[in-house]
């Protein structure tokens, strides 16, 4: 029998790729948290390769789909990300005041 691990093992839904071509930049751009910074310095690809990859090698409908997400995140661009988590922390500082 075999011995379990003391680290928990995280199981993911659609796990990252082996090798960095097509199928991982598709990946990454469904994955919330990997910015375009972060797909162009892995692979050289900027956005706009990125959307034509993915506009290529989807359906028409999870392509939009795709497109309406990443507008609406802001996660995907490393500036807007930055931002996001200032407003946040700045909310979150603003209700700690409240409580007190």
């Amino acid at each position: 029998m075999k011995k379990k691990s003391l680290i928990p093992q995280t199981r993911v839904k659609n796990p990252e790729p082996k090798k960095i071509d097509n199928n991982w930049i598709i990946w990454a751009a469904w994955a919330d948290r990997i910015t375009f910074e972060e797909i162009k310095e892995k692979t050289g690809k900027n956005e706009s390769e990125v959307i034509k990859i993915m506009r290529k090698n989807l359906k028409t409908r999870s392509f939009k789909l795709w497109r309406k997400r990443v507008a609406k995140k802001s996660i995907k661009h490393r500036k807007k990300f930055k931002l996001e988590r200032k407003k946040l922390r700045e909310k979150i500082n603003l209700s700690d005041i409240n409580y007190i």
